[in-house]
């Protein structure tokens, strides 16, 4: 096995530093992982049980630190949208043109978006996809519903005199008091 990488005294304290400007646990656990090496001289196997990682991990946080340096070490992250169909500045550019309509008083039927959305991609997408850009931009659906699709008055004044309610009031005498019974 040959002899680990030496850290020089420079970059031990600078680990030091970057310990404290840690900002998330990732970040702080990834030069601890190096701090523990230069200050204490522990091994992958102890620095891996000390901060709960695998040796294999601590070894690939080392190599990521001997080949990129320092700033390799603080917000490296997996997050992001690899699979994204328009960037967040095209996304925001597509809505810009649709904002007028909208702010006027219109309204923006989510089908409006989806055309643009297409033509601005060049290929169909699903309406999951859509609704997803406008909930990522802050635009949300305001419009209640005035009145259910299959609303009859004719059946409401049906059920109205016809109803159970109405039953027993006119076997008790007290159906012509003006009220919903007639």
């Amino acid at each position: 096995m040959r002899p680990p990488r030496p850290i020089d005294e420079k970059a031990r304290k600078h680990l030091a530093q970057l310990l404290g400007r840690a900002k998330t646990k990732a970040d702080f656990q990834r030069v601890q992982c190096l701090w523990l090496r230069a200050s204490l001289g522990l091994n992958h196997q102890q620095v891996a049980q000390a901060i709960g990682w695998s040796p294999s991990r601590v070894k690939q946080v080392w190599s990521v630190y001997f080949k990129d340096g320092p700033q390799a070490l603080l917000g490296v992250g997996r997050g992001g949208r690899r699979r994204q169909n328009l960037t967040l500045a095209e996304e925001e550019k597509l809505l810009a043109g649709l904002e007028p309509t909208a702010k006027a008083g219109g309204i923006l039927v989510v089908q409006t978006v989806k055309d643009a959305y297409e033509r601005a991609l060049g290929r169909a997408v699903p309406h999951s996809t859509v609704y997803r850009m406008l909930a990522r931009h802050g635009w949300r659906k305001i419009m209640p519903r005035p009145r259910h699709p299959k609303n009859d008055p004719a059946k409401i004044e049906g059920f109205k005199k016809n109803s159970a309610r109405c039953a027993v009031k006119k076997s008790r005498g007290k159906a012509g008091s003006g009220g919903p019974c007639g």
